[in-house]
């Protein structure tokens, strides 16, 4: 365990913001947060992060940040099926490029999601058709008020799209510590999503393997996400508006190419993405912070951004969108 006082968050954040805490614990197992939290439990507030890219920090944070670095991946076969236990402290696509190596599938749409193991439980991380939610099978956690280990199913964490009961309600009082995944032994590709078949065809292949699978979605997201090691930014930052089918069937009379996906009877996804490229945004800069150029879901920091600064170009892009579509985006990111 690490413990220190006045600590600089700049390198537990991809934005690159520079802000402090009041104290910053990262416990390597379960055992040392259940004894700090049984016998002393340090002052809050609490803020729990992982690898800080799904974060804007607008502010020093007056509290303590928890970081559970735990290490580990168990793996254990049930017939055609895997259950993979993996510490929370783990780097997410580490752990995809791990199934693939040992024939473990179902993870290969997600390649390259920044981030650890113990945010894909929370945020219920997803791309190209694939959400985290249906490879979950139990989550492992510290109730900080108690510092009880306690185990969730799939179903206690009543996942939806970017969402979990650990992102509502449960929000600050558990820390996970570990994630077991339920893969499989057989091979069953998605590519019908986005231009998956289509990079693929570039590369002459019908019929890919789980590795020629998870290097095209690796390309395809190098080709329209920025390195964070080069600009500040925490990937898509706004969570794809679900509106109602009334809506949808007005705006299509308006812009008849809006590219729309039916979720239910009555609601349809609309990319946020292509909304914001609508009202002008797309490679806009606004002095320290701009929209990148090839994804208009990414805001990105030139270098020496506040957190006030792109909370500020995050307000605009939503009224811009607001004020087209008559529809609210949400950030996807966490905002303190």
């Amino acid at each position: 365990m690490t413990d220190q006082p006045h600590y600089n968050l700049l390198q537990h954040n991809t934005f690159g913001i520079e802000a402090y805490c009041q104290r910053f614990i990262s416990f390597s197992s379960a055992e040392e947060i259940q004894q700090l939290f049984q016998h002393q439990p340090p002052a809050g507030p609490y803020l729990i992060i992982g690898g800080g890219s799904n974060l804007l920090l607008t502010r020093d944070f007056e509290g303590t940040v928890l970081h559970v670095s735990i290490k580990g991946i168990e793996s254990t076969c049930r017939g055609d099926e895997v259950y993979l236990r993996c510490g929370a402290g783990e780097v997410w696509d580490d752990v995809v490029d791990y199934c693939v190596g040992h024939g473990f599938y179902g993870a290969e749409n997600l390649s390259l999601i920044p981030g650890e193991v113990g945010a894909s439980a929370v945020q219920n991380i997803g791309a190209y058709g694939s959400e985290v939610k249906d490879l979950i099978h139990e989550v492992e956690a510290i109730e900080l008020s108690t510092g009880q280990l306690v185990h969730f199913s799939n179903g206690d964490c009543q996942y939806a799209y970017r969402q979990s009961r650990f992102k509502n309600e449960w929000r600050g009082k558990y820390l996970v510590t570990h994630v077991t995944y339920k893969l499989s032994t057989v091979f069953t590709p998605r590519l019908d999503y986005g231009n998956i078949r289509a990079q693929l065809a570039s590369a002459g292949i019908q019929e890919p393997t789980a590795r020629q699978l998870r290097d095209a979605i690796i390309s395809i997201r190098q080709a329209k996400l920025p390195d964070v090691k080069v600009l500040g930014n925490a990937g898509s930052f706004f969570v794809n508006p679900v509106v109602s089918s009334h809506k949808v069937e007005e705006l299509l009379m308006r812009y008849p190419e809006m590219p729309h996906y039916v979720v239910s009877p009555t609601e349809t996804k609309i990319p946020a993405g292509w909304l914001i490229e609508q009202t002008g945004w797309k490679g806009r800069r606004e002095g320290r912070v701009g929209v990148h150029a090839h994804q208009a879901l990414v805001l990105v920091n030139y270098g020496g951004a506040s957190g006030q600064e792109v909370l500020q170009l995050c307000n605009a892009i939503r009224s811009s969108v607001r004020e087209k579509f008559g529809i609210e985006i949400h950030p996807e990111v966490n905002i303190v």
